[in-house]
């Protein structure tokens, strides 16, 4: 099937551009031309990247870095809860009383 009509690429040259590695629909481009005509392939182009793990998500790349997920588990538990705020008393003036 086809992913981008303008330069006749398909779906199976996009995937064996992500198994030799692109990552991003910029570097599929570079091997293949698709998506540096009209763009309306990038879409599909990107889901693909998606569907076949070129790479995880820069959410998930960033709370790597951080320390707070491993980006290759998934099921890794997110960062703890923030504890509660603390609860303040309002302060009452006569503005307030009136209404």
């Amino acid at each position: 099937m086809y992913v981008c009509m303008c330069h006749a690429v398909t779906e199976d040259q996009v995937k064996k551009a992500i198994d030799g590695g692109a990552n991003t629909p910029r570097q599929i481009a570079k091997g293949c031309r698709a998506g540096t005509d009209c763009g309306s392939c990038v879409r599909r182009i990107q889901a693909l990247l998606g569907e076949h793990g070129a790479r995880p998500c820069p959410t998930a790349r960033l709370a790597a870095k951080l320390g707070l997920a491993d980006p290759e588990d998934p099921a890794a538990p997110s960062a703890p809860a923030p504890e509660a705020a603390p609860v303040v008393p309002l302060r009452v003036t006569r503005a307030n009383r009136a209404a």
